[in-house]
């Protein structure tokens, strides 16, 4: 039996790339792993094409884990066992087609406009406060918490608790599984009633987009349009969040950077995808699979009923695709990453959250040309207590 390693994936220094995901790269494509909450240990894939075998093979299964205690990073479940995030086709393609519908690329298109606007209006607010300004609190938070609320009509009053809540189920502490559990009840609760609403009243919102459905195709009920608003005010208030703060962290103490996206804005879209690729936003893993057969990976034979976990952290860094992966390299050739996932649960909204991304970064460094850290780079404080990599506070000043 392989050797297992034990793995918090803990690792909140900046956004270095953790060095025992290093390690376990080093060691081979496949590794035996055990974190710290769940019953059993996990296999955990590490390379690029290893990861896209198993998100992309039927053989390992993401719903095969409802109803097990399966090895996971925080105390208490994110995902709930109706989500998208743990069907498998055919049964979860009804869902993802319904949620999706919002994110093409014409319909985000659509929505630019409303989201430059709140970009502009939340650097208004910065620049008439003055410096220095706390750039987590004033943009990275509320511009896409704002954009998924719009999206699903959430009332004004409401978006502040949203957000929170959202923060509290991505909690790696022991101590915080009942708060845990409390919010995403408390979350599920929330939108069955304005499900319930929105079939009776009606709207232009998602929830009744998504309930409509399209003809021919059986109708979502409740209780799947109340999972799949939490799943998306989850992901909505997560990826952008982490990342507008990270990528101004980056741009900061990267002069380089910073001076290259004011001499060449029209670059923004080719570094953001190196960033994207480059920048670890999370921490170790996420929803593992299970295998329902014997499966030969990468030279390791996987079990019938073993759990397996895929690193897309890893696999953004693997030398066989990447040349020189550890660098930041703006005119690397152009090759998909997985920082959106990949396979049949690559995520729906990406499209959404790389235009929140582009409309933020490009706002703020337009209209703020001389931004800079308004303390060292060593004194910006770092989340610890989730499975997210971000800056707690970002203080800066122009």
């Amino acid at each position: 039996m392989a050797h297992t390693a034990a793995c918090p994936f803990d690792y909140s220094e900046q956004l270095e790339f953790d060095p025992s995901l290093a390690q376990l790269m080093a060691r081979g494509p496949v590794s035996r792993i055990r974190l710290s909450y769940g019953e059993a240990e996990a296999w955990l894939v590490t390379t690029f094409d290893g990861v896209r075998q198993v998100t992309t093979d039927p053989r390992f299964s993401r719903a095969a884990i409802v109803g097990r205690d399966y090895p996971r990073m925080t105390p208490e479940p994110i995902v709930s066992p109706e989500s998208i995030n743990v069907m498998d086709p055919p049964r979860g393609t009804r869902l993802r087609h319904a949620a999706a519908r919002a994110f093409t690329q014409s319909s985000v298109k659509r929505m630019t406009p409303a989201i430059e606007g709140v970009a502009h209006r939340l650097v208004d607010e910065m620049a008439e406060q003055g410096p220095p300004a706390d750039l987590a609190r004033a943009l990275s938070e509320p511009l896409p918490n704002h954009t998924i609320c719009a999206l699903l009509d959430v009332p004004v009053p409401d978006r502040p608790l949203m957000l929170r809540l959202t923060q509290q189920m991505l909690t790696t502490a022991p101590e915080a599984r009942q708060a845990a559990a409390e919010a995403k009840q408390h979350l599920r609760a929330y939108f069955t009633t304005l499900v319930a609403e929105r079939r009776k009243d009606g709207g232009s919102d998602l929830i009744t987009t998504m309930a409509a459905g399209d003809q021919g195709e059986e109708p979502l009920s409740d209780d799947e349009l109340a999972v799949l608003a939490l799943t998306l005010i989850l992901s909505g208030n997560d990826t952008a969040t982490c990342q507008i703060s990270n990528i101004a962290y980056t741009l900061l103490t990267r002069p380089e950077l910073h001076e290259l996206l004011r001499r060449s804005p029209e670059q923004l879209p080719r570094l953001l995808d190196e960033l994207l690729r480059h920048i670890p936003f999370r921490k170790g893993v996420g929803i593992p699979r299970v295998a329902l057969e014997d499966v030969e990976l990468e030279g390791v034979l996987i079990r019938a009923g073993d759990f397996v976990h895929v690193s897309y952290l890893a696999a953004n860094r693997d030398p066989e695709v990447f040349a020189d992966p550890d660098a930041l390299d703006v005119d690397r050739a152009s090759h998909p990453h997985m920082t959106f996932g990949w396979g049949g649960h690559h995520c729906v909204a990406s499209t959404l959250a790389v235009a929140e991304l582009r409309t933020a970064i490009g706002v703020l460094f337009t209209r703020l040309p001389r931004l800079r850290l308004a303390v060292p780079a060593q004194d910006v404080a770092w989340d610890t207590q989730t499975i997210r990599r971000f800056p707690l506070e970002l203080p800066v000043t122009w």
